[in-house]
């Protein structure tokens, strides 16, 4: 597919953006396009290796996702509120992703517009940050259905490469009464049954074409993105708690507006 250091530069990249408010995919897209990373199967690899990142989740919140399972066993009305959002939260993109995912994989061809949408995207995060009130909810199993289902539905708006399924995530829940360091954990529990669905239905419909070092490329992808994701989850929580998400959307504003002067020029 590609030479063994590009792969290693996107995983890392993968790693550090697929929690943020920036756009891993978008990242990868720009990053690709820089380093000349384009083939048949590069789409499914920038799709697949946030795998990767996403174990990172399920390593560092083990306990959690325990603690869950083992309380839907004793019908423990907590566990039973966790999954009904996590689950209610996931059936937007589920839905309307089976339904655009030819667009989808169309608009992964164009860094332009990931560039367009990382700079909307920042503007969109100064807003929000600004208008947003005191929180109503301070925890995952807090949530009314409603709320879930609403962050759900925002969080399809990522379904545009550059938008950040993050990003959208955690406004959206910001928006709907969520603090700060709840909606940032939630999305990374809503990230686990969406990347598992996008990764699983992408494969599915190129799993003959990626081919035997394409297979390679993803795994090495996949072991440096969960690596790095391991590291940036907590240094992001605390980097949330302290002062919010107004660095992101100044850092979307400025690399977006790079890339838009960058791919002009091309």
């Amino acid at each position: 597919m590609t030479d063994l250091l590009t792969i290693i530069l996107l995983g890392i990249v993968e790693g550090v953006t697929e929690f943020l408010p920036v756009s891993s995919t978008g990242h990868l897209i720009l990053a690709g396009a820089l380093l000349g990373f384009k083939d048949e199967a590069s789409g499914t690899f920038e799709i697949v290796i946030q795998l990767g990142a996403i174990l990172s989740v399920i390593v560092l919140y083990w306990r959690r996702f325990w603690d869950v399972f083992v309380g839907l066993g004793r019908r423990d009305p907590r566990a039973i509120a966790f999954t009904r959002n996590v689950a209610l939260a996931f059936l937007p993109s589920a839905v309307i992703g089976l339904i655009v995912y030819k667009m989808v994989k169309a608009m992964l061809e164009s860094p332009m517009t990931v560039a367009v949408a990382l700079v909307v995207g920042g503007i969109a995060i100064l807003v929000i940050e600004r208008l947003v009130r005191a929180p109503k909810v301070t925890n995952v199993e807090q949530m009314s259905w409603k709320v879930a289902l609403g962050i759900g539905i925002i969080q399809c708006l990522a379904m545009v490469p550059g938008v950040s399924r993050s990003g959208a995530t955690i406004m959206g829940a910001l928006g709907l009464g969520v603090d700060r360091k709840t909606a940032a954990e939630f999305s990374f529990f809503l990230a686990v049954p969406t990347m598992l669905a996008a990764s699983a239905y992408d494969l599915y419909k190129n799993a003959e074409s990626i081919g035997s070092d394409g297979w390679l490329a993803i795994a090495i992808g996949f072991v440096v993105s969960f690596v790095v994701a391991l590291l940036v989850i907590r240094w992001f929580l605390g980097i949330v708690t302290r002062h919010g998400f107004t660095p992101f959307a100044w850092y979307r504003i400025v690399a977006g507006g790079v890339a838009i002067v960058w791919l002009s020029q091309l």
